[in-house]
């Protein structure tokens, strides 16, 4: 294993042991999941709906110039939209040709914070619209990330930010050899993201 797969390795585990202390949830925030849906005790119902905003001095603490900013900032859902579906439509008829495992859309689209009792409703849409924004922005990554692997698995001779969950897969910049000589494995290499009754598919 190299010294860039080793770090590589290290940033995941990183990555998945922040994600499961970001689970941790304080003793006063309790809540509990049930059928897809948040729910939060009563009292803790009670002192956030304490806390909601009314609408209207939502609109107007945001100010005169935020408020004209409002249309470009929606501007951009009909492309999002038209995205996601390409999204889905290129995975669904790419993927199974190529060998590559699906990428789980509602992994990166995530819409919970509407359940939120101490958020306005302006406040309920911005966040449904931030979060189905930057999930599809996401998936799609993910998706781009599993056919950069199958077509043009090598890294880039100048540093990328951030890397994507792929780039450990792809050869080194300049490894002319290993790229011939290795292509048709690392097409096949998603061990990491397939399904375990996939596995030998």
């Amino acid at each position: 294993m190299s010294r860039v797969d080793d770090i590589l390795n290290r940033i995941e585990a990183l990555e998945k042991e922040l994600v499961e202390e970001l689970r941790q949830v304080e003793p006063k925030l309790r809540y509990t999941i049930q059928d897809k849906k948040v729910r939060f005790s009563a009292e803790v119902k009670k002192r956030q709906k304490l806390l909601v905003k009314r609408w209207f001095n939502y609109v107007y603490d945001s100010g005169f110039m935020i408020v004209l900013t409002v249309p470009i900032v929606w501007s951009a859902l009909l492309p999002t939209l038209v995205l996601d579906a390409a999204i889905c439509l290129y995975q669904l008829i790419c993927f199974p040709v190529y060998g590559i495992p699906f990428v789980k859309r509602r992994e990166y689209i995530v819409l919970d914070r509407h359940y939120l009792p101490y958020l306005n409703i302006i406040e309920k849409v911005n966040c449904t619209y931030c979060a189905y924004f930057n999930g599809v922005l996401g998936y799609l990554r993910e998706v781009a990330a599993r056919t950069e692997q199958y077509w043009c698995p090598i890294r880039h001779a100048r540093s990328i930010k951030p890397t994507h969950s792929r780039y450990r897969h792809f050869f080194r910049y300049g490894d002319a050899e290993g790229y011939r000589n290795g292509l048709k494995d690392a097409r096949k290499r998603f061990d990491d993201v397939r399904p375990k009754d996939d596995a030998d598919v």
